[in-house]
């Protein structure tokens, strides 16, 4: 499937975030596994796909520079505003995952919940990862 921010935009303006599928209001497991992260607090934290999940208000509190990420400008102003948080630890960024990040780089943790879900054509897929491999720290061979 290709998604363009037009598609995104208009969910995330006809839906409530209860209404979406892949929402949950816990998002317990994934603060679990990074718990276990040592010096997690120091780190950056890349999340493509954000939506509106309440990830990124919990993470606010751990301390880690957040970029969050999704096609949709929709989705961000939600999450902005929820957030209300005008803090320099996280950068914005509205763009196609599958397009080439510019001027990001050293991206300690990747944490995609959703979007490569999405991803069904092998270009588009290939193209995800090769943003992977470029603003992470993380070899993928």
């Amino acid at each position: 499937m290709k998604s363009d921010s037009n598609h995104w935009n208009a969910i995330f303006s006809e839906k409530e975030d209860s209404e979406l599928g892949w929402y949950e209001t816990d998002a317990s497991q994934t603060l679990k596994l990074l718990t276990s992260i040592p010096n997690l607090e120091n780190s950056t934290i890349f999340l493509p796909g954000i939506g509106t999940s309440v990830l990124a208000e919990i993470l606010i509190s751990k301390g880690p520079k957040l970029i969050l990420n999704d096609i949709s400008c929709h989705a961000l102003n939600r999450i902005k505003n929820k957030l209300n948080n005008t803090s320099d630890d996280i950068q914005w960024l509205c763009q196609n995952i599958t397009q080439s990040i510019q001027n990001i780089s050293n991206v300690d943790i990747w944490i995609d919940r959703a979007v490569l879900h999405f991803l069904t054509d092998n270009d588009d897929v290939e193209k995800y990862f090769n943003n992977v491999k470029s603003i992470t720290s993380v070899r993928l061979n």
